[in-house]
């Protein structure tokens, strides 16, 4: 598999890793304010921007160019004009949804906001290609208003940017990998679902966006499914068990770290959710239980997993380590001893994971120290929802890592 990487090598050494320090430390300069790489599929396949509703058959739609890949570093710049290639300003645009003046208006303005959007441009739109497809970007932006309860008629900035800088164009994106996905198959071939990778730190929204992704894909029709490394921890008595085997390494205490997965459970996971390709075809997706035994954690009851039906074509996997790779041992002893065996975990990570990738979608940050703040946040708000969760004591493995970079 031939993938197109912005940033000129594979999405994790690009990764801001919150494990290895040195990786830290080489990128800072780099990164200034939270970024995003993505690394399609690569292909001479290149279409003309869709204009098709939101409720046609999805499969035939290409809202990006399939070969190109970009990055998007966040900054507080402003779109000044919407000028086309000719230097030349738009015309007032017009929706085909019943409106008004003062509703059209608003479409402008939104327009303008959309064109402004830092992944516009490195995901090879144009202010032309948005405005042929506005009905489409709107009917996005509506479902998501009612997805998180937003009022589309009084978006603040925050919630604009949310939605239509981040999560459409996002989405976009990934529609137009799992079209040139099936573009490799011939008519009649039962076509794998495409596997597209989250990496990104904890809390920094990873889970979110791939929640609001599957929801546009299932009113696209599509039939996506969503995992997370965490539905592959260990189970709380085989945690014991790490725990038990390895004295005096806090990083393997709890969950978190290689090492805590059930890397067998998760390639037969992948690997059955791959072979989803027909009408009729079902299977159940584990989950993770966080508030288990006080917030240690166990795999949820197999009765409450969900279960999906194929054909499947696409599969959504989030996760703060994937792509991880294992780095030089002297490099990891002269950050903390413990980390050794951390690190030689890594080495089964690959095929467990990474292999059934192909494509990626990589969140960075600037400072390290928030992935420690955002991990509390998320404990707290589970513990005040009235679930069990980690003290800020137990939230060790974090704690540790972030105080040696």
């Amino acid at each position: 598999m031939e993938v197109v990487n912005v940033l000129a090598q594979h999405p994790w050494p690009s990764r801001l890793s919150s494990l290895y320090k040195y990786r830290h430390q080489q990128q800072q300069q780099q990164q200034q304010q939270l970024s995003f790489s993505f690394s399609p599929l690569s292909s001479k396949h290149s279409k003309p921007l869709s204009q098709m509703p939101l409720s046609t058959s999805p499969s035939k739609s290409s809202f990006l160019p399939s070969n190109h890949s970009s990055s998007w570093l966040q900054h507080t710049s402003v779109y000044h004009d919407t000028a086309t290639n000719n230097g030349h300003r738009l015309g007032l645009l017009h929706s085909v949804f019943p409106t008004s003046p003062a509703v059209v208006s608003s479409v402008q303005d939104l327009f303008d906001f959309i064109c402004a959007g830092p992944l516009i441009e490195k995901l090879g739109l144009t202010p032309n290609k948005v405005s042929a497809s506005i009905d489409r970007w709107l009917e996005c932006g509506l479902y998501l208003c009612r997805l998180f309860r937003f009022s589309e008629l009084n978006l603040t900035t925050p919630q604009k940017a949310r939605l239509y800088q981040y999560y459409i164009p996002v989405f976009f994106w990934c529609e137009d990998q799992i079209s040139h996905h099936k573009s490799k198959f011939k008519d009649g071939d039962e076509v794998p679902p495409l596997v597209i990778g989250f990496s990104a730190p904890q809390g920094s929204g990873k889970t979110t966006l791939v929640f609001a992704l599957d929801y546009l894909f299932r009113l696209t029709g599509r039939k996506p499914a969503t995992i997370s490394i965490d539905d592959f921890y260990l189970t709380y008595e085989d945690q014991a068990k790490l725990r038990n085997e390895n004295p005096g390494n806090s990083l393997l205490e709890l969950r978190g770290n290689a090492g805590s997965h059930d890397l067998q459970f998760s390639i037969d996971t992948l690997t059955g959710l791959k072979k989803l390709t027909k009408e009729g075809m079902t299977m159940k997706v584990p989950r993770y239980d966080k508030s288990a035994y006080g917030g240690k954690g166990d795999r949820a009851d197999p009765s409450t997993w969900p279960e999906v039906e194929g054909p499947l074509e696409v599969i959504l996997f989030e996760g703060w380590m994937l792509g991880f790779k294992p780095i030089p041992n002297e490099v990891v002893k002269a950050v903390d001893p413990q980390l050794e065996l951390v690190n030689k975990n890594l080495e089964a990570y690959y095929n467990a994971w990474d292999k059934f990738i192909e494509a990626w979608i990589v969140i960075k940050i600037q400072d390290p120290s928030c992935v420690f703040q955002w991990r509390l946040q998320a404990e707290v708000a589970m513990r005040a929802d009235g679930k069990p969760g980690m003290s800020d004591e137990e939230l060790d493995f974090s704690n540790t890592i972030m105080g040696k970079m």
